[in-house]
């Protein structure tokens, strides 16, 4: 101060020792070494990276089991009901797999019989008494499950019994012939409508006209009628010509053959 010869000191603020904080950082005295602290980062890096490759490869192991799951993994149940669904709207035989044992403990004796014939020759391509016509064997099979029924030939129904299904009558191997034969014999079977199906039984025969012509271009031997709970009737069907067992007449005109008309000949028992 003036008149004392003393400099006082300045004023500066205490000092603050570097990188202390109001919060619990560290302080001059425990700071880590710089090398110390690129040591710890380097670990900490390779731990991260580390960490990171495992995720990695467990997560593309996952995805790759899923993939396989979607691919080929186990069905699930919605899934199986939903191929089997298909399987039995093709019909049980029409890819290969086994056809479930035959019970006509409830029929006649003689559709029994007929359906006991149809089961056992529905996949044949070959026979020494009716021959096979490769493809067009359709009339051919219906009429021989008609013959094992009962019914007798008569001069316009008939097979050659030499074995050449080329010299069978026309009414025998003919879908469009055996449409004009049964509506010249009403005592052999009554024609009804797709309408009509609630008065289709087992046995009888159904034709089918694919392209709307007014001809019959397919026939089979009907093997199962259910009505569902909604009132509507389902009815399956055997046949030769792609070989069929139990296949289903709306999957024949709504997925074989778009468009298609379903025609039927009720047999008395």
């Amino acid at each position: 101060m003036a008149g004392s010869g003393h400099l006082r000191r300045p004023f500066l603020p205490r000092r603050t020792p570097f990188g202390r904080c109001s919060g619990r950082v560290h302080t001059v005295d425990r700071m880590p070494h710089p090398v110390e602290t690129r040591v710890f980062r380097r670990r900490r890096a390779l731990i991260v990276g580390a960490i990171a490759a495992v995720l990695l490869v467990t997560g593309g192991a996952t995805i790759a089991w899923s993939l396989g799951q979607g691919a080929g993994g186990p069905v699930t149940d919605e899934a199986a009901d939903s191929a089997s669904a298909d399987e039995r709207a093709a019909g049980d035989g029409a890819d290969g797999t086994p056809v479930a044992e035959l019970d006509t403990s409830s029929l006649s004796p003689g559709i029994a019989a007929q359906l006991t014939y149809a089961h056992k020759h529905w996949d044949d391509t070959e026979s020494d008494t009716y021959g096979y016509l490769d493809e067009n064997d359709c009339v051919n099979f219906t009429s021989q499950t008609l013959l094992a029924r009962g019914w007798v030939e008569d001069e316009e129904w008939w097979f050659d019994e030499s074995g050449d299904a080329y010299g069978h009558a026309d009414a025998w191997i003919s879908s469009t012939a055996m449409r004009d034969y049964l509506e010249e014999h009403p005592e052999r079977a009554t024609a009804l409508t797709d309408a009509e199906r609630a008065s289709v039984k087992v046995g009888d025969v159904v034709q089918f006209d694919w392209d709307d012509s007014g001809d019959r271009d397919h026939t089979g031997v009907v093997t199962s009628v259910e009505t569902d709970a909604d009132g509507s009737v389902t009815i399956l069907y055997a046949g030769h010509t792609d070989p069929t067992w139990d296949r289903s007449v709306d999957y024949a005109i709504t997925e074989l053959h778009p468009g298609g008309v379903a025609y039927y000949w009720s047999i008395p028992e």
